[in-house]
């Protein structure tokens, strides 16, 4: 069997090889005349006849070649719109980003001509190669149950050289997705006819990493179905996570969109989609008919009425653990990481101000955005609601929730952006701590202290100290994923909805010196 897991991480290897590669091997020609049609009017006004000489009829092997020729050219006209303070900012684009839209129309060679082909060499040998890594391990872990051998000596899953590039490599894609997207180009291509057959549509960069996501949670769910195989709460918890990102979140907007609707996730809620009250998607939705009203009603129903009773009755479980996307990797691709959440006083702390910043930050860039919706205004107190929205968006958006959210999972554990940065989990927290019938119940006499439950606690929470103590657990950061009662050998722990009054304990769990309360 580990013949076969070997064999499994040399195809696995040889994908993920190809894949990246693809990035810098892309061939591309600009035909003559048709640059005029490919970009802004504005912007071919300024530098078409500069760009025209520099690429039509031309040839580009390498797509770094391309994209420093593009993008120099594009950054001399983008001073001088800032100079005379011709650019629209709502229009503004990166350079990088200007030359990703001409590379995607310009694009030739195999990926373009044959597609398919270069899906069975990167996502068909990756998914194959990640099978036999993972399938044989029914066999290799022997007996259902939780085992640490090896654990924080593996290299892979306790901050060692495997870790670390798998580290590198993943904060290196969410920095090419979102801020160097043109790099993609080649990748793109690939998936563009299932993009087509979905939506009608070509791939983009959020197509790609959707598409991305689901075979990566698809894959990745197998293997949690193996470990916890002796759980049946996490084998239906796995299956819900699963379903809700695959139809909710990625076949029925590009469906949606096939059918002529607004792209829409209707799991997602706000402050998660930050960008649900910006005038562009209120105005679109607005716009979109019966359908779109609709889409706007059950979003301002989500955020008032659906998350705060759903969150009363079964705690921020029913949205965190079993379906929100986020989450959803975090327990897929994520789960091998889990025991490396920083459980320190520090951290606790870090985490409280951390995460209600953030959702504090939501609250005034949504007032802000509202005010100028309804009044037309741009700015408030001389604060620029657009650059508000912005700074956001590149903060919050794409660093804390992309970069550093799912690219730190090897080294500082799979749910750093649900414990230190998600707006909406901060919103249930606040009605999961003070007014909520979920708990995990503890029998402290039963508990051995064997640390399985901390250590495999994903949100940094001392488990053991509270079943030492026979203490019910109610802190507003676990979204009861219910792995700590997985892996008790004793039954110690049990996920609860009872009466509200008699879920907060009367005396608090003391730690270190026992001046710090764990009560929050």
């Amino acid at each position: 069997m580990h013949f076969i897991q070997k064999i499994g991480i040399f195809v696995f290897l040889i994908a993920l090889g190809i894949f990246t590669a693809s990035s810098f091997l892309g061939n591309f020609y600009f035909e003559q005349g048709q640059l005029k049609s490919q970009i802004n009017a504005k912007v071919y006004e300024n530098i078409g006849p500069e760009l025209e000489k520099a690429i039509e009829n031309q040839l580009f092997s390498g797509t770094a070649t391309a994209i420093q020729t593009i993008s120099s050219i594009y950054n001399k006209a983008n001073a001088k719109f800032i100079e005379n303070q011709e650019w629209d900012k709502k229009m503004h684009q990166s350079a990088n980003e200007f030359a990703f839209g001409l590379l995607q129309k310009n694009a030739v060679g195999v990926f373009v001509t044959n597609p398919w082909l270069m899906f069975l060499l990167t996502f068909g040998l990756g998914i194959l190669g990640a099978l036999l890594y993972i399938v044989p391990t029914v066999y290799t872990l022997g007996p259902a149950g939780i085992k640490n051998n090896g654990l924080f000596q593996s290299s892979a899953t306790y901050r060692g050289f495997i870790g670390y590039t798998a580290f590198i490599y993943l904060v290196g894609f969410y920095i090419v997705l979102y801020f160097a997207p043109a790099y993609l180009t080649n990748q793109i291509k690939i998936v563009d006819p299932i993009s087509k057959s979905l939506s009608g549509n070509d791939a983009g960069q959020w197509f790609l990493y959707g598409f991305l996501y689901c075979v990566v949670m698809s894959v990745m769910a197998i293997k949690m179905y193996i470990k916890y195989r002796h759980n049946m709460y996490q084998i239906i918890r796995t299956t819900s996570v699963l379903f809700f990102q695959i139809a909710f979140a990625f076949l029925i907007p590009e469906i949606l969109m096939r059918l002529n609707m607004p792209y829409y996730d209707f799991k997602n809620a706000w402050p998660l989609d930050y960008d649900f009250f910006f005038d562009w998607n209120i105005n679109s939705l607005m716009a979109s008919g019966k359908m779109g009203i609709f889409m706007l009603f059950w979003g301002i129903l989500m955020v008032v009425v659906i998350v705060p009773v759903m969150v009363y009755f079964f705690g921020k479980r029913w949205y965190c653990s079993w379906v929100c996307g986020c989450g959803g990797l975090a327990e897929t691709l994520g789960d091998p990481y889990r025991h490396l959440s920083n459980k320190s006083l520090n951290a606790w702390k870090i985490e409280r101000y951390l995460i209600h910043g953030v959702l504090v930050f939501a609250f005034i860039m949504t007032g802000f955005t509202l005010y100028s919706f309804f009044t037309s205004k741009s700015s408030i107190l001389g604060i620029q609601t657009y650059s508000l929205q912005s700074t956001y968006g590149f903060l919050v958006g794409s660093i804390f929730s992309g970069v550093i959210g799912t690219g730190f999972y090897p080294v500082w554990g799979n749910r750093v952006w649900c414990r230190f940065g998600c707006p909406l989990a901060a919103y249930m927290g606040l009605v999961q701590r003070f007014k909520s019938r979920f708990r995990i119940t503890t029998n402290g006499g039963q508990c051995i202290s064997c640390g399985n439950c901390s250590t495999y606690c994903e949100q940094g929470i001392d488990v053991r100290a509270y079943a030492q103590k026979g203490q019910n657990i109610v802190r507003s950061s676990c979204v009861g994923c219910g792995v700590c009662a997985a892996v008790c050998p004793r039954g110690v722990l049990k996920l609860e909805n009872g009466p509200e009054q008699d879920r907060i304990n009367d005396d608090p769990i003391m730690i270190g010196s026992g001046k710090a309360e764990l009560r929050a």
